[in-house]
């Protein structure tokens, strides 16, 4: 068996407490740069708007509801609307009101028969399709379902 002389064991000694620290301090900034690309995908939650009796038949209705989210210790609480048509009080539609042109908030006018966005005139028909103006595309939809007479959207 080999003796350490004095110079050896505090070179020794002084390379393993580095390297102990070294870990120390290197496992979790590893972790905090690699956890969010080894998560799963965000969890997407079922938002309750309203109960389905309360869809007027035809008529686009808006609904507001706050939403938490919450992203380690901060909470954020959002706002969210959603106008919801439905033809025979089963099938339902739900579109943002956020238009996608600029982000503005679209609004139905129920005398034209359309959503009108009141920044650059885009405007779009009952089912959120465009119909004129500057905008890119249709308006969002939102996932659906009705349980227990309670509509709900898929919200992320």
């Amino acid at each position: 068996m080999k003796q350490f002389n004095r110079r050896q064991f505090m070179s020794f000694s002084t390379g393993a407490i580095g390297a102990l620290i070294g870990l120390g301090l290197g496992i979790p900034a590893i972790a905090y740069i690699l956890g969010p690309a080894l998560k799963k995908d965000k969890k997407q939650d079922w938002i309750s708007i309203a109960t389905a009796s309360k869809i007027e038949l035809g008529t686009p209705t808006l609904f507001k509801r706050k939403v938490q989210h919450q992203t380690g210790w901060i909470v954020n609480e959002e706002q969210i609307s959603v106008y919801v048509v439905t033809e025979n009080g089963r099938d339902f539609t739900a579109l943002s009101n956020i238009c996608t042109h600029l982000g503005c908030r679209v609004r139905w006018i129920t005398d034209q028969e359309g959503f009108f966005c009141p920044c650059h005139n885009g405007v779009f028909d009952k089912d959120g399709q465009i119909v004129s103006g500057p905008v890119p595309r249709p308006l969002d939809r939102f996932e659906t379902k009705v349980e227990d007479g309670l509509l709900y959207i898929l919200g992320g």
